[in-house]
C-alpha cells in the first residue's frame, strides 16, 4: 500500500500540467545544453517548469486583501483564473452584462 501513496497528491489535471511544464522545461534543457554544454542547468530548468505546472494545476489563489487580483479571485484555482484571463483577452477586453427586469 505504501508504494501508491505518492500518487495521491496528483489529480489528472495536475499530472497533465506537470507534464506540460516538463515539456517546456525540456525545450530549455536542449537550448542550455547546446549553448552552455551543461546538462545540470537544463535539468534544473526542467524541474522548475514541472513544479510551476504542478502548482498551477493544484494550488488556489490566496484569500487576502493586499492585492487587487487576490481580492477578486481569492479561493479560486490558479488554472481557472488563467483561463478566464485568456478568454477575456480573446474577447478584446469586453464584458457583457445581461440584466433581467423584475415585475
Amino acid at each position: 500500500m505504501t508504494n501508491g501513496r505518492i500518487l495521491f497528491i496528483f489529480t489528472p489535471k495536475s499530472i497533465i500540467l506537470t507534464v506540460a511544464g516538463a515539456t517546456i522545461g525540456f525545450i530549455f534543457y536542449y537550448i542550455l545544453k547546446a549553448i552552455l554544454h551543461k546538462t545540470l542547468y537544463g535539468l534544473i530548468a526542467v524541474g522548475i517548469c514541472a513544479f510551476i505546472g504542478y502548482s498551477i494545476g493544484t494550488f488556489k489563489m490566496p484569500e487576502t486583501n493586499s492585492f487587487e487580483i487576490t481580492r477578486k479571485t481569492g479561493g479560486e484555482r490558479i488554472d481557472d483564473v488563467i483561463l478566464r484571463a485568456i478568454k477575456f483577452k480573446m474577447k478584446k477586453n469586453r464584458i457583457y452584462v445581461y440584466t433581467k427586469e423584475e415585475k
